[in-house]
């Protein structure tokens, strides 16, 4: 509504003076305000903020009349009075200098625009010159307690008792006096003349202000007593004065009354604002609400707050400001929502907690249209500057200027776009249009869009960032129009119009620009009455016409310029107070109580619109006084809506006008009693509209309404509701109530229903369709200057945040309060698509969870089973009840877990559904509610679920859990320990990022890999028997689901659970080497891995019988281009060839080699990616030596053929000079190979399976990889007396197999399978010896047993990346074959992506 910005403006008084201010009034118009010291009054103007005029009195007169002590202006500002000490009021006339003469002007700069463009034309920046001049006084002889003015006369109380009626103009006239003890006062005034009257002897008023619309006087007699006295005719006389009183108070100090609202606000000296209504049928003063601060928001303050000083209400009547005799500024709206305090956080406190002092007020005023608060400060409270002289005495006092913005639906209440917040300050306004990049991106095709039914906005739109949208407004009006008076923003957010002292302007978004009048003199010409109101793309203006004296409703097309031109006008018969466009009707508010329909359309021919006239209707029955009325609304909204679903066409029709009339809204709807005429029956141009019915009351206390004329059928219940903000009591819903399915309504169902709702902020529009409120508040930031005594450092600065709040639980909890749960449910499934609907449902169970869990007092009537109840209707139920349990204190959950089922059942609820997240999270409530044997049961069945679903983040966690409850740390989720933490992410970080997400390079990620042998099942710290239990039952869990992956030859997930998990793959696959790690069927397997990969089966390409690769022509340019050495390639010839005896010795030979051939490849790759890109063609060649030095640069990263950089191949085409026919091999090779990612996978596991000894699964391996080197180092392999005759027996019948089913289903291997027919052959010759299995056990054992000897610790990686070229001989002379493998790995690091060379 009002909300402060910035920093106050302080205002030194240019005269130096002894005496300090101590009253600020302001004009009927407040351009002026009247500042009061003891002896002197002076005059100033609100813009610029200036002293115009300041008038001392002598030191004679000062001692007859007295110090001043009260000011009053007379209602058109050209006279003043001055109430002195001694009894005398003081007259003064105004007088205004000549036109041409100004105290202050303007000064522009030479060669500015800023000119005068008329003759004549009034510069409004300029001061005007005031003179005073004091007229006859007059006694009153006795003490004056207050002044209040009325249209032609001063009335003025007495501390004798006495009310004193005082001409202004004509002194002689003399003057009346009423004495209050002949008033008659009671309760009410039916009883007033013949009833008990209240005893007023030796009472005097003490403060007292007229109430126009209640023509009557609210009063404070100085026993503190309230009252109200009434005239019962026009003159003020004896006879004809009566009064009510509040009945129980008698601690009254001051009032202020509301004239829009009927509203009289007495301060009482306990610090509560009491604000009174007069009840229409007794008479009687009615309490309407209480402004209080609360000890929940103010727990330090608000009882200590002392006698309410001050209250001020705001120009526009929506706001009330009141300050204590300790200090502070609160502001509250009108029906008593509270807007901001200064007596709390950062206005109180400062940034170190010390409390600051608070500002003490002496006197308050708003300026012109409630932009500012100025306000005089107590001479103990506000320090000011000393003059440069030094004189104590004399110094310059301040007048302190509070600027607020506030929102357009304050004195704009036009509800043609609804979705849409628009605050104004003095000179700018606050748009909240979402992205502020849409307004680019929109094309400006406004003129064609479709003129009945504006689309919404969309949430993300209206909700996208926090930050306002600032927009300037123009300099050049504002300088002839301040103030703004009333703006209007369009449905779409895009287009702004604003209305000052004169004419209008409007700015667009898309163009960033003002539109002003062309012609100045039209702008002066007329001034907006009745408000602004976009429709389509006119501004709608109800404007006065000063020329020809006439009330005008104009049209200006936003397109043209804005003139007169091509504005279509409209005369009016009366004065318009107020306006509003609903679809193609604009509806006025006239002066003489009527209401006036206008049909607008736009005309075909010219760029203007038609407007007709289409309905009047007489409110003066029901209307008192014209100026009550807030705002008027036409709506489709009516009592019986959408009852039959069959009638959407009824519900676009304008139905109902809603009034808000001084706070109560009045609904008139049209009346169907009478006959019925069809649409088709009568002719177009002659529809005759219906009736209205007499008004019924729909809600008391209302400050503003919202409704749509959009609509959607999907959400019927939001699009077809009225939304009321009521103040304190928060916002109110007129929902409607439909029958579901078609069916009948029940007769006793009513059609719409009120339900009231509490929220956390002030609401400043509503998205109908998101279920949302949006509005604004302040938040302040300190600022800690050098100077305590600096307004910086006094106050904060103050900002307006834009705010949002849900409201649909609060909604669908008070329909299931009044047993409307059909309607609740139909209500929330038509939002179940919204972002936050499982925060609503969430909200919905913990409110009222917490306020009957945490009730004294028993519930008769829980409402918990009946929300339970209705959020299993949603499939979001079992998230929302754990959700909401995990963010309640572990005090309530049984009282929860009472209404909406046992936990053990939701979970395995969870399980069903495979919602492992939302089971994890019951598993932490069962830890805490059962024993700890229930919840290793559960992880376990969890953990099993997780470790099949891949979920490996959950798997971890899980482990961590059941490690916890198996150590006694049941009792809260358990912590992980930093060792582990590194186990877990260093130990297989490099396999996992290397080989499963390929998403860093080798080096980032090097330092970690040495740390393969610790997994998570190695107990790291302190252990005990139960911690190695739970390592072993954990184990347990996790061999039996390797197992379990093996048997289904599911290879690619089994790589996956050893990187994610940390498993210790090898040590694993040596235990089960000759048990669940064998292959049973060759081909079946190589399907699977096919399948599992994502692998293409080779297909033999028709040219290959003649394939002229076949003679290795591509052999001396690749192996040249990669390796650069003839060593290394006789190097990699010699060792293939090597004999089974020899086997150890190759070994170490080989790893002689590959440190030549790491130092070729990594100054390869360092030239560059070319060199690493042309591998791909290398394992073409027949000759099986050259096969592993391709299969082994395929592995790089950085480097695919498939998106790789083709300019390479060009080149190395062009070194070849290859035929067609090579190019279709080459492609057909291409096209063999599957994806990259998965090759890396396969040789990952090929070297993991190599080093484990699993020689079966090497040859499948090899197989898919079509890797001869594999199958003949395997085959080599087979010699050895450790491997056993099994395994031999294995690999040749599943290379027989192997063989069998590509001569039959797969030819694509034929020309692999002929590659090895050599090793083949070989291993069909090799007699089955009887190996005893002891043989191979002390390999695999010394292995497991002893991982510190092979393995340097992962801080020496560095280390062993150095040294690693002598290692082999410096190892023992016969290291079983199986840990050469783990030896080569610590080399691979010093290549960027080439690792797997060795594993050829």
């Amino acid at each position: 509504m009002y909300f402060l910005s910035g920093w106050p403006r302080r205002l030194l008084c240019p005269l130096r003076s002894s005496e300090r201010p101590f009253l600020i009034e302001p004009s009927a118009q407040r351009f002026y305000l009247a500042v009061l010291s003891e002896t002197q009054i002076s005059i100033w103007f609100s813009r610029p903020s200036v002293l115009i005029v300041s008038y001392i009195e002598s030191g004679k007169a000062a001692a007859q009349f007295g110090f001043y002590q009260q000011v009053e202006w007379k209602a058109d500002d050209s006279m003043i009075a001055v109430a002195a000490e001694n009894g005398y009021v003081l007259l003064f006339d105004i007088i205004a200098g000549s036109d041409e003469k100004y105290l202050y002007e303007p000064v522009y700069p030479k060669g500015s625009a800023r000119v005068k463009v008329t003759p004549g034309y009034k510069e409004e920046q300029c001061a005007p010159a005031l003179t005073l001049e004091m007229k006859k006084p007059i006694d009153l002889e006795a003490p004056i307690s207050c002044l209040q003015t009325l249209q032609e006369d001063l009335l003025v109380a007495t501390a004798d008792g006495y009310l004193h009626t005082l001409h202004w103009d004509s002194v002689s006239n003399g003057r009346r006096a009423v004495n209050l003890c002949t008033i008659p006062f009671s309760l009410d005034l039916q009883s007033s003349r013949g009833g008990p009257c209240l005893d007023l002897g030796g009472v005097h008023i003490r403060d007292m202000e007229y109430c126009t619309t209640l023509d009557g006087f609210a009063v404070v007699f100085d026993d503190g007593r309230l009252g109200f006295i009434t005239p019962t005719a026009n003159r003020l006389a004896t006879d004809q004065l009566q009064g009510v009183w509040a009945a129980d108070v008698s601690d009254g100090t001051c009032v202020a009354v509301n004239n829009k609202y009927r509203l009289m606000a007495f301060g009482c000296s306990s610090g509560s604002v009491l604000v009174y209504m007069i009840d229409s049928s007794t008479g009687s003063m009615q309490l309407s609400h209480k402004l209080e601060l609360t000890p929940k928001h103010y727990p330090d303050i608000w009882n200590k707050t002392g006698p309410v000083k001050m209250i001020r209400w705001s120009p526009d009547c929506s706001v009330v400001m009141v300050t204590w005799d300790c200090g502070g500024l609160s502001l509250w709206s009108v029906f008593g929502a509270h807007l901001f305090c200064t007596l709390g956080e950062d206005f109180a406190y400062r940034s170190d907690g010390t409390k600051k002092d608070p500002l003490k007020i002496s006197s308050m005023s708003w300026g012109v249209e409630g932009y500012h608060l100025w306000v005089i400060g107590s001479t103990d409270a506000t320090p000011v500057p000393d003059g440069a002289e030094g004189d104590e005495k004399l110094q310059q006092a301040g007048i302190l200027q509070f600027q607020f913005i506030k929102s357009a639906l304050t004195v704009n209440p036009c509800t043609s776009n609804q979705e849409q917040v628009l605050l104004h300050g003095e000179d700018r306004l606050y748009l909240t249009c979402g992205d502020p990049t849409q307004a680019h991106n929109i094309p400006d095709k406004s003129p064609s869009r479709d003129t009945s039914t504006p689309l919404s906005q969309g949430l993300s739109t209206l909700l996208g960032h926090k930050h306002w949208q600032v927009v300037q407004i123009h300099s050049t009006y504002l300088e002839t129009n301040w103030p703004i008076r009333f703006a209007a923003i369009d449905w779409s957010g895009q287009c702004v119009a604003v209305a000052g002292r004169r004419g209008i302007a409007h700015y667009s978004l898309y163009t960033r620009k003002w539109k002003l009048f062309g012609n100045v003199t039209q702008e002066q010409n007329m001034t907006v009455t009745g408000g602004l109101a976009w429709w389509n793309d006119f501004v709608v203006v109800a404007c006065y016409n000063f020329i020809d004296r006439q009330e005008e409703l104009r049209l200006y097309v936003r397109s043209s310029n804005l003139d007169n031109a091509f504005a279509s006008v409209t005369k009016l018969h009366a004065d318009t107070l107020l306006l509003n466009v609903f679809r193609n009707v604009v509806i006025l508010f006239r002066a003489d109580c009527s209401i006036c329909l206008y049909s607008i359309e736009r005309r075909h021919d010219s760029p203007s619109a038609s407007v007709e006239l289409l309905q009047e209707v007489s409110m003066s029955r029901y209307i008192p006084h014209p100026a009550l009325v807030v705002s008027v609304t036409l709506t489709s909204v009516r009592t019986e809506t959408g009852i039959t679903l069959k009638a959407p066409q009824q519900a676009c029709s304008a139905e109902s006008i809603l009034l808000n009339l001084a706070g109560q809204l009045i609904m008139l709807q049209r009346d169907r009693s009478g006959p019925q005429v069809r649409e088709k029956d009568t002719p177009a141009n002659q529809t005759k509209l219906l009736p209205f019915c007499p008004p019924v009351v729909l809600a008391q206390c209302v400050e503003n309404v919202w409704t749509t004329c959009r609509s959607n059928r999907k959400k019927r219940h939001l699009m077809e509701a009225l939304w009321l903000s009521c103040g304190e009591a928060g916002m109110k819903v007129w929902l409607p109530l439909f029958p579901r399915d078609h069916r009948k309504p029940h007769s006793f169902l009513s059609r719409r229903i009120m339900l009231p709702f509490h929220i956390n902020i002030y609401p400043l529009t509503v998205l109908f369709e998101d279920a949302l409120i949006l509005g604004a508040s302040n938040e302040t930031v300190l600022f800690d200057g050098p100077g305590s005594s600096s307004l910086e450092a006094l106050f904060p600065f103050c900002t307006v945040e834009r705010t949002s709040q849900i409201y649909l639980h609060h909604i669908l909890r008070q329909l299931l309060v009044r047993n409307l749960g059909e309607q609740a449910l139909m209500l929330a499934q038509s939002c179940a698509t919204l972002p936050y609907f499982p925060h609503v449902l969430e909200l919905m169970v913990h409110v009222v969870l917490e306020e009957e869990a945490t009730s004294r007092e028993p519930i008769p009537d829980p409402l918990l089973p009946t929300v339970a109840k209705f959020v299993t209707e949603f499939p979001l139920f079992l998230q929302t009840i754990v959700h909401c349990a995990r963010k309640t204190e572990y005090a309530l959950w049984n009282y929860l877990f009472a209404a909406v089922g046992n936990p053990k059942d939701l979970f395995e609820e969870c399980l069903m559904a495979q919602d492992l997240d939302t089971a994890a999270s019951y598993l932490i409530i069962l830890q805490n509610m059962e024993v700890p044997a229930v919840s290793r049961q559960h992880a376990t069945l969890l953990f099993n679920t997780a470790l099949e679903q891949g979920k490996w983040d959950l798997c971890r966690h899980m482990i961590r859990f059941l490690k916890a409850i198996g150590s006694g740390e049941s009792e809260t989720p358990p912590s992980t320990p930093t060792t582990q933490e590194q186990s877990s992410t260093g130990g297989f970080e490099f396999f996992r990022n290397r080989s499963i997400s390929l998403s860093q390079s080798a080096d980032s990620i090097a330092g970690g890999k040495f740390n393969l042998q610790k997994t998570l099942s190695v107990p790291f710290g302190p252990s005990s028997k139960g911690d190695s239990a739970e390592n072993l039952y954990i184990d347990m869990m996790l061999w039996r689901h390797a197992r379990h992956l093996l048997e289904q030859v599911r290879l690619r997930d089994l790589g996956c659970f050893s990187a994610q998990l940390g498993f210790e793959l090898i040590g694993w696959l040596c235990r089960e080497r000759m048990r669940v790690a064998r292959v049973d069927d060759f081909v079946t397997a190589l399907k699977c891995l096919h399948k599992d990969f994502l692998w293409p089966f080779p297909v033999i390409p028709a040219c290959s019988i003649n394939s002229p690769l076949k003679n290795g022509r591509c052999r001396p340019v690749l192996s040249s281009r990669l390796l650069k050495s003839q060593s290394a390639d006789s190097l990699l010839n010699s060792d293939m060839d090597t004999t089974p005896p020899q086997v150890t010795t190759a070994n170490h030979r080989w790893l002689d080699g590959l440190g030549v051939v790491s130092k070729e490849l990594d100054s390869a790759s360092s030239l560059g990616a070319p060199q690493t890109q042309e591998a791909f063609l290398s394992p073409l060649i027949n000759k099986g030596e050259e096969c592993s030095i391709g299969s082994a640069t395929d592995l790089t990263e950085t480097s695919s053929m498939v998106d790789g950089d083709w300019t390479m191949v060009d080149e190395n085409f062009s070194t070849l000079s290859l035929s067609q026919s090579e190019l279709e091999h080459i492609s057909m090779e291409l096209a063999n190979k599957g994806p990259h990612k998965s090759q890396v996978q396969l040789r990952y596991l090929l070297h993991v399976f190599m080093e484990a000894g699993c020689l079966e699964w090497c040859v499948v391996i090899g197989l898919i990889l079509r890797d001869a080197g594999v199958i003949k180092q395997v085959v080599g392999f087979l010699d050895s007396p450790e491997v056993p005759a099994e395994t031999v027996q294995s690999i040749r019948a599943g290379l027989i197999a192997v063989d069998l089913w590509a001569s039959s289903d797969c030819l694509g291997y034929k020309p692999f399978l002929s590659l090895i027919r050599p090793q083949l052959l070989k291993l069909v010759e090799v007699p089955v010896e009887q190996v005893q299995p002891e043989a191979f056990q002390p390999a695999g054992a010394s292995k497991l047993s002893e991982p510190p000897l092979l393995l340097p610790r992962a801080e020496d990686a560095r280390g062993a990346m150095t040294s690693a070229h002598p290692l082999p001989q410096d190892g023992p002379a016969g290291a079983p074959l199986d840990d050469t493998p783990q030896e080569e790995q610590e080399d691979e690091p010093l290549e960027e992506g080439s690792y797997d060379c060795t594993l050829s």
